[in-house]
């Protein structure tokens, strides 16, 4: 396997940015996510690391080499696209024997050339077999292989796709977004069979996709990109609990955090339409404190609000109440019983037990909690 360094990638298709300045460093065996929105450079950056795509600035390292003006047969990088983009035509079997059959065998001596009957090439392909057959094996597509992709699942496919890409035991993995063809049940399978993979062969991989959870839940890190541009990279629990930015804050996390004009008064102390919040920060222009929906408290003093909704989900309750002041609609994430005798319009206060401030640039300020450790959190 192989580390990736990508040094201020910059491209253009025209006079449009598509990726500016992006540089990142993934290490020999982990696994990365690229998260971001439609449209925010992703793909095109995975393209240019499998060198599918050029770019207009900047440098693609593996292992340390200058690989930018390799061309992608050069680079033993291995990709998985979104359609899988498996022959048709083919069983399993050859789908998977493919990569080797191209690498190994010269068109003389590939069926139904005479040169398919040299000794040397029953050889060679009896070795391939091996190979498949033991590639198959790992990912259970061993009853499979006579099959046809027709006549497969979207499971299947997936597996096989990623059997091609194994078999050729690449330097590293890219993924993009080879999952999203899938319903929400194969996801989550699919999910599992490709990180168990991963850490069983200690493999590098760098995985595209706009799903959040997605991203979270199987990385060890995640680069999170918006417009080009790469804002913040870090593992997914660092990434949740300190966003760097409110472009960040207000990506990543579902329902997504709650963004509220705020004011730093007297001391430093934060308030949110007049009410004093248990929060000190630096004074800075512009501040916005940021909310998760599962920090909110319910209790007797904090910001006033009318519950307008709510949603029932088994194992959560999400409140969606509008502030007093404002008219603002807040979301608040609750254990079952705790909004079991809440009802649509009732009147509640609301304190956050952790927050973030933002500053008018979006960047993340330091912000200092003074909660007593006797509040009311129910």
């Amino acid at each position: 396997m192989a580390s990736v360094s990508l040094e201020g990638i910059g491209k253009r298709f025209g006079a449009t940015p598509v990726l500016q300045g992006v540089s990142l460093d993934v290490a020999d065996g982990e696994f990365l996510a690229l998260l971001g929105p439609s449209g925010c450079g992703k793909s095109t950056l995975l393209r240019i690391i499998a060198g599918l795509e050029g770019c207009n600035a900047g440098t693609v390292r593996l292992d340390g080499q200058d690989v930018t003006e390799l061309p992608a047969k050069a680079r033993n990088l291995a990709m998985v696209f979104q359609s899988y983009a498996l022959y048709p035509h083919m069983t399993v079997r050859r789908n998977i024997a493919a990569p080797l059959e191209l690498r190994r065998l010269s068109a003389w001596r590939r069926p139904p050339l005479p040169g398919a009957l040299l000794p040397s090439a029953r050889a060679i392909r009896a070795g391939i077999a091996a190979e498949v057959a033991q590639v198959a094996e790992s990912l259970g597509l061993s009853a499979l292989l006579d099959r046809r992709p027709a006549q497969l699942s979207g499971g299947q496919r997936q597996r096989v796709a990623l059997a091609r890409a194994m078999v050729r035991r690449p330097a590293a993995f890219l993924m993009d977004e080879p999952l999203s063809n899938l319903d929400a049940r194969l996801r989550g399978e699919a999910r599992e069979e490709i990180v168990a993979l991963q850490r069983r062969l200690g493999a590098t991989v760098i995985y595209v996709t706009h799903d959040q959870a997605e991203a979270m839940a199987m990385a060890d890190r995640v680069a999170v990109m918006q417009a080009g541009r790469l804002l913040q990279v870090a593992p997914p629990q660092a990434l949740y609990d300190a966003p760097a930015s409110l472009e960040v804050a207000r990506f990543v996390g579902s329902p997504p955090m709650n963004i509220l004009p705020a004011r730093i008064g007297l001391g430093g102390r934060v308030e949110v339409e007049g009410v004093a919040l248990p929060f000190h920060g630096p004074a800075c222009p512009g501040p916005r404190l940021g909310v998760r929906p599962e920090a909110w408290a319910l209790g007797a003093e904090g910001l006033p609000a009318r519950l307008s909704r709510i949603e029932r989900l088994g194992a959560e309750a999400i409140l969606h109440a509008a502030l007093a002041g404002s008219g603002t609609v807040v979301t608040v994430r609750l254990a079952p019983e705790q909004a079991a005798g809440l009802s649509p319009g009732q009147a509640l206060h609301l304190t956050p037990r952790a927050a973030h401030l933002f500053d008018e640039e979006g960047l993340r300020r330091p912000l200092h909690a003074t909660l007593p450790q006797h509040a009311d959190h129910g």
